[in-house]
């Protein structure tokens, strides 16, 4: 099933097995940014990170992310999360 992804802050798309390949936990996400069980989604092969709010948390998850290693868009994407009420947006890997 695909997951949609809320329009209105970015959200965080990786790769399921990339996430496992370098040793990713949820426990290290929600320590670091506090997430409720809506904001940290699995679906098949993709992981769903947010909706992020606050104007740093999406590139301090970004260099995280690139510090464990994994390549943006190869591993991980982010949706901007800016594009109209009326749009529904679903992602699925």
């Amino acid at each position: 099933m695909a997951l949609s992804i809320d329009g209105t802050a970015p959200t965080l798309l990786i790769r399921r097995d990339a996430f496992e390949r370098v040793g990713l936990t949820r426990q290290q996400f929600d320590d670091a940014l506090n997430l409720t069980p809506d904001e940290f989604r699995v679906e098949g092969a993709l992981i769903a990170i947010g909706p992020l709010v606050g104007e740093t948390a999406l590139g301090e998850l970004i260099d995280a992310l690139e510090g464990a290693g994994l390549v943006y868009f190869d591993d991980f994407f982010e949706l901007s999360g800016n594009w109209p009420a009326w749009l529904r947006v679903f992602a699925q890997g």
